[in-house]
């Protein structure tokens, strides 16, 4: 039985990451990793100035379990390097209450949870629904990641990529289809409201609306449109295009002192 490790960002109690170990049980041995309180938004941040705990959590499903004390990212490194006996065969992070799409990846702790994995050379999968709702049901976006978790595990990943998913919140039956998409440009405009707490001090709350930009096949739009959609990403972060532009500066030379130039180029 393939080893599947599940995390997320929503925390060890949250419904989404049940309902995705549930899933990945008639996949492969489970073990779920994850942070011990809500940590969306962490991005890939990782714990360096203070001790990490793992605490074991107790499931009715008879999967191993840890609550940790840290990131997303954190999570998922302790599990493969210290936590499981063995290295996962899989990571899956998820089912993420709301959309990761567009810019947002960057900041998105359920796509670090992969990321981390990947990095770690494990073929990776971040699940997301389309909802906030207290209430959203998780069923759907469980089917998704039972159907596509053993393609993963079958096919396996290019190393350095991960496969980001997202579902819409919407009857099964209304569900439009699978789409391969791009990550588009779509961002959140965000603002901050200004309040007042009941000791006359000022305080700030993150809100702001979501600006759709397209293209019109890239993930969000997709999504937006009733379609389940999967992207590749990976975190090679090089401009290769302005890479070759910037030759054109002269930057060895160009406007430095020639002490520094042969100094800064290793000279």
């Amino acid at each position: 039985m393939p080893r599947i490790l599940v995390s997320n960002d929503d925390g060890i109690d949250a419904p989404g990451i049940d309902a995705l170990a549930r899933a990945m049980a008639g996949v492969g041995t489970v073990t779920v990793a994850a942070p011990d309180r809500q940590q969306s938004a962490v991005g890939h941040a990782l714990t360096v100035a203070l001790p990490l705990r793992a605490v074991q959590h107790a499931r009715n499903d008879g999967a191993t379990a840890w609550a940790v004390s840290g990131t997303p990212a954190d999570a998922v490194k302790l599990a493969v390097k210290t936590l499981m006996p063995e290295a996962p065969d899989l990571v899956v992070s998820g089912i993420n209450h709301g959309r990761n799409a567009a810019i947002s990846l960057i900041y998105s702790g359920t796509v670090s949870a992969a990321t981390e994995g990947t990095l770690l050379g494990i073929p990776s999968i971040a699940f997301s629904l389309d909802s906030f709702a207290l209430d959203a049901d998780f069923t759907a976006a469980a089917r998704v990641a039972r159907w596509l978790a053993p393609l993963v595990l079958q096919r396996g990943l290019p190393r350095g990529v991960l496969l980001n998913v997202n579902i819409p919140a919407i009857p099964a039956e209304e569900i439009r289809g699978v789409r391969l998409a791009p990550q588009g440009h779509s961002y959140w405009d965000d603002t901050y409201d200004s309040r007042t707490d009941p000791m006359g001090r000022t305080y700030y709350w993150l809100t702001g609306r979501n600006v759709l930009l397209g293209p019109e096949d890239a993930d969000e739009e997709m999504l937006t449109r009733g379609y389940i959609t999967i992207t590749p990403v990976h975190y090679r972060l090089t401009d290769d295009e302005t890479l070759r532009a910037l030759e054109s500066w002269k930057l060895q030379s160009e406007g430095m002192p020639d002490a520094e130039a042969r100094r800064v180029n290793g000279g």
